[in-house]
């Protein structure tokens, strides 16, 4: 099984607009839609909300990852932040990735165990494993 956790811009790039995904963020997610899961953190919709209020993601967009979630057909599967994700995001550096949510999705990956889709430099200088 080869499953990962998705950055929020990869998840959405991956549901519509893959041609921005580098060729091994492509199959690294082609590869857990496959055979494993994509896992994507609470904090993302969050994330999603607020750029949809902002103005900056059309509401689309935001729907068709809710959609992929509550599809069981799919393989992109909702992480909550809960105890285990907050305890991981004190080994995330705030120097390094001083965005929060950046540091939530991180730690969830972290606690995982699994790499992190991700072209954030920030979150890819830091000690978190990345695909991008």
């Amino acid at each position: 099984m080869s499953s990962i956790v998705a950055d929020t811009h990869a998840a959405v790039w991956f549901r519509s607009e893959p041609h921005r995904l580098s060729a091994t963020a492509t199959h690294a997610l082609d590869e857990a839609d496959a055979n494993g899961e994509i896992f994507i953190s609470a904090i993302t919709l969050v994330e999603l909300c607020y750029l949809v209020e902002k103005g900056r993601v059309a509401a689309e967009v935001l729907q068709g990852i809710r959609d992929s979630l509550d599809d069981a057909a799919t393989s992109f599967t909702l992480i909550p932040v809960d105890r285990e994700v907050a305890d991981a995001l004190e080994r995330i550096s705030r120097a390094a990735v001083p965005d929060m949510p950046d540091r939530i999705i991180a730690a969830t990956a972290l606690h995982l165990g699994l790499p992190l889709v991700t072209r954030d430099g920030k979150i890819k200088a830091s000690n978190v494993v990345t695909i991008w």
